[in-house]
């Protein structure tokens, strides 16, 4: 089951669970659209693997599958 990170490791942005918006590569590295749209050029700076999509997971299911709460943060 994906993590579900809540932000942005490059710019720190929130990143819903339930809301498109979010890319990860194969490690659930995760960034906003800005970010991979813009200097990272659809490649992870960490494994430098694809960054895809990330699918949404439904406020419904947060109750039994929680999204992650713990923030994770690189230097850009």
């Amino acid at each position: 089951m994906l993590q579900m990170r809540p932000n942005c490791e490059r710019c720190d942005r929130d990143l819903v669970a339930d809301e498109p918006g979010a890319w990860i590569c194969s490690f659930e590295c995760t960034f906003c659209a800005a970010c991979v749209e813009g200097d990272l050029k659809r490649r992870c700076p960490n494994c430098k693997g694809d960054l895809v999509q990330r699918p949404t997971r439904e406020r419904a299911l947060w109750a039994k599958h929680p999204p992650s709460t713990e923030r994770v943060r690189k230097s850009p």
